[in-house]
Parts: C-alpha cells; sequence; structure tokens
C-alpha cells in the first residue's frame, strides 16, 4: 500500500488555493476595514469574525450535500471549481469597491464571498480521504497541508512586494491608506484560479480509484455509530475544540501581549509567529511519516505536551528574548503534529459515505473555538483585568485539557506499517 503522491499534490491544489484567499483576507480586510473605512476596531473584529459563524453551519452542510453529489466532474470538483470561479469574481468586485471607496459595495460583496468560500472548503479537504487509503491519510494530510501552506506564503510574499508600509507611532508596520489595493486583489485572485484549474485540468475526480465503492456507500450511510466510536468521536472534536482554544489565544493576542508585557513594538509578534509557521511547514511530512510508525493518537498527544511545554515556558520569560525563536518554533512543530493526525482520525471514524459531513464537523469545532476564545480571553484580559499576563496560563490550562480529552480517545488509530524496505516510503505509485 503506497501513496500517490503526485496525485495528493495535485489534489491539495484546492486548499492551496484556498489559504491564499485567508491568508489574503486577514491581512488586508482588517486594514481596509479600520483604515479606508473608518470602522472602530469592534466593529471590524465583528465582522472579521463573521466568516467563523458561517462556517459553524455552512462547512457541515455542503460536506453532507458533496457527500450526496454525482456529476460527470465527480463529488467534490463541482464545489471546488465553480465555488471558486465565483469566489474569484467576487474578490475582484471586492478589489473594485476598494479602489472607488464604496462601504456598502465592500461590505456586500464581501458577506458573498464569504458565504462562497463556505460553499467548497469542506469538499476540497474531503477530496483526499476519498481516494486515500485509511493507513495513509496521515501522510496524505501532512502533503496536503505543505501544499495548501505554499498558497498563504505565496500570498504573504505578494503583499510583502506590491503593498507600501508606514510605521506607525507605536512602531508597527502598517499598509499605507493612499495606495491601490486593486493589483494585489487581481493577482491573489489569479493564483486561486490558476491553481484550481491545473487541478481540476489534470485530475479527473471520477477515474481516480476510491477507497469505498458505490455498493460499499449505499450500505454504509445507513450504518450507525457503534457506541464506543461515536464516544471517540465526541472526544477527539472536543479534544479539537480546546487545542484550538489554547493555540489561537496566543496567535490572536501575542501582538498586544509584546507590547503589554514586553514593551515591544506591536511588529515583534510577526517574527516568532513566523518561526512557528516555518518550523510547521518543515515538520509536516516527516511528522506523517513519524505518525504511521509511532501511531496517529502517541503523535497527537506528543504534539499536545511539546506545545503545553512552550506556553508553561513562556509564562517566565518576562522580557523579548532569542529563546522565544526557539520556543515558537517547538510550538510549529507540535502544532503541525497535531494537524497532520487529528483530522484522518475523524474521518477514520466514519463511513466512506460520510466524509464530507464529518470533514464538516472537524471545521465546525475548531471554527467554534475560533470564535470562543478571543471572547473569553479577551474577557479575563480586559474585564477582569488580569492582563495580557494571563495568556500563557490561559493557554496552558486549555491545551492540558485537550491532552486529558485526547487520553478518552480509542478508534480513528492507524496500525504501523512495515515496510519490506525504506524505498517503498518514496514510491508514489498507486
Amino acid at each position: 500500500m503506497k501513496l500517490n503522491y503526485n496525485r495528493t499534490v495535485l489534489i491539495g491544489f484546492a486548499f492551496m488555493s484556498i489559504l491564499a484567499f485567508w491568508q489574503f483576507y486577514d491581512q488586508v480586510v482588517p486594514f481596509l476595514l479600520e483604515n479606508v473605512f473608518g470602522l472602530e476596531t469592534f466593529a471590524a473584529n465583528a465582522i472579521m469574525s463573521i466568516d467563523n459563524v458561517l462556517a459553524i453551519f455552512m462547512l457541515p452542510l455542503f460536506g453532507t450535500l458533496s457527500d450526496k453529489t454525482r456529476t460527470k466532474l465527480g463529488k467534490r470538483t463541482p464545489y471546488i471549481l465553480f465555488g471558486t470561479l465565483v469566489a474569484v469574481c467576487l474578490v475582484t468586485v471586492l478589489g473594485i469597491f476598494t479602489e472607488v471607496r464604496n462601504f456598502w459595495g465592500f461590505m456586500f460583496t464581501l458577506m458573498a464571498l464569504l458565504v462562497v468560500m463556505a460553499t467548497y472548503r469542506t469538499p476540497a479537504v474531503a477530496y483526499m480521504p476519498d481516494v486515500t487509503e485509511k493507513p495513509l491519510r496521515s501522510k496524505a494530510n501532512a502533503v496536503i497541508n505543505l501544499v495548501g501552506y505554499i498558497g498563504a506564503i505565496f500570498s504573504t510574499v505578494v503583499m510583502m512586494f506590491m503593498l507600501k508600509s508606514n510605521v506607525s507611532e507605536s512602531g508597527e508596520k502598517v499598509y499605507a491608506a493612499d495606495q491601490p489595493f486593486m493589483p494585489v486583489f487581481l493577482v491573489v485572485a489569479g493564483f486561486m484560479l490558476v491553481s484550481v484549474i491545473i487541478m481540476v485540468c489534470v485530475v479527473n475526480e471520477n477515474e481516480l480509484p476510491h477507497v469505498v465503492d458505490e455498493k460499499q456507500k449505499e450500505t454504509s450511510s445507513k450504518e450507525k455509530l457503534s457506541r464506543p466510536v461515536a464516544f471517540s468521536l465526541v472526544f477527539i472534536l472536543l479534544s479539537v475544540f480546546l487545542w484550538f482554544m489554547a493555540y489561537n489565544a496566543v496567535t490572536t493576542a501575542f501582538s498586544r501581549y509584546c507590547y503589554e508585557v514586553w514593551g515591544t513594538d506591536l511588529g515583534t509578534s510577526s517574527g516568532y509567529l513566523l518561526m512557528a509557521t516555518i518550523a510547521a511547514i518543515i515538520a509536516f511530512v516527516p511528522l506523517g511519516f513519524l505518525s504511521s510508525n509511532l501511531g496517529r493518537k502517541k503523535t497527537v498527544l506528543v504534539g499536545i505536551l511539546l506545545m503545553t511545554g512552550c506556553y508553561f515556558a513562556a509564562v517566565f520569560i518576562k522580557s523579548q528574548t532569542p529563546l522565544m525563536y526557539a520556543i515558537f518554533g517547538l510550538v510549529g512543530i507540535g502544532w503541525a503534529a497535531i494537524n497532520v493526525n487529528s483530522f484522518p482520525m475523524v474521518v477514520e471514524m466514519c463511513s466512506g459515505a460520510d466524509v464530507g459531513k464529518y470533514t464538516g464537523f472537524y471545521y465546525t469545532f475548531s471554527m467554534a473555538a475560533q470564535i470562543t476564545t478571543p471572547l473569553l480571553s479577551g474577557f479575563l484580559i480586559d474585564n477582569l483585568g488580569w492582563g495580557y499576563s494571563i495568556l500563557f496560563p490561559y493557554a496552558v490550562l486549555f491545551s492540558l485539557l485537550s491532552f486529558v480529552t485526547m487520553l478518552f480517545v480509542k478508534h480513528g488509530d492507524s496500525k504501523p506499517q512495515r515496510k519490506a524496505a525504506m524505498l517503498e516510503n518514496f514510491n508514489s505509485e498507486d
């Protein structure tokens, strides 16, 4: 049993397109809302959270719909292709409204764009387990994540070179509000379109060998999870919620933490967070191989412990230090260990007919955490007056809770695969 790396990379082009958009969205849209259209920070943050709210309801819905879809293009490809085409058009229109400074046109288009993006994210992610044998899904997910991050890096580089920045009074680098943004909108939209067109033209979903054939799908779709498997599913989804509560609290508030606790400029956090991203990218594929030998659950537990230890160490660092680069590098490796294996564990528990629905469940719990944790951590920091020093103890608590809930997960793991020779790991044939 061997993973087809070429095919997996091409399937990952859909995820690469999606991450290219979200990286652009997270960096540029809040700046436009505050500095071009003049919204207060609270209002801008509320608008930026809408995509997470939509995701809670729409990702499971469209995952389930794609499970039941049968077309000449396949069941996932139509959502990916037509969703991308509409999204690219809306990104272009959004750029036009930005250039003419039309707030209501910008807002209407942004809401439509967020709805469209939610229609095909789950089908794009569910595509991989459809055509990948269960024991190989951690390796495949590692490849998918690696390819996806290329899209995020592309958008970051484009914004670095195409947008002018100024230095604010607090020392933070911010985009200049009086520059044209349309070229960046067009480049990102073009990248999204080309990525998906390549995938659709090179990979024919209906010609791929699917893990579950049609007869099995008809039978498995009517089956219910056994009580032990359902128990494991609940606890791994709780784990997903809890480790996102920890990780996203840190990534969301760390820039303010640097300013309030360390007394450094708001841009100091960028280097540390970039280190976490780089470490995760480097670690994805090796961790995919590690989980094949160690097992998914053990790899996830190691990742949680690694991140918890890093959060705990950060509690005692009271000023800026190069040691934080090492700490965030280890955080990135721990985060990669979790992400490479947790999604395959969730879809391992479902029937072949329900991969899209369970993919939606996974993202529902992760998105719910991303909505909850800024509110809860913000309440502790501001309303209870504990200040930003509570940030890392907060992360330690939720990370430890995710370790506890993960211990109750007894299903979704993969048995280590024995190889006749190490070279078999790198064979890309079916």
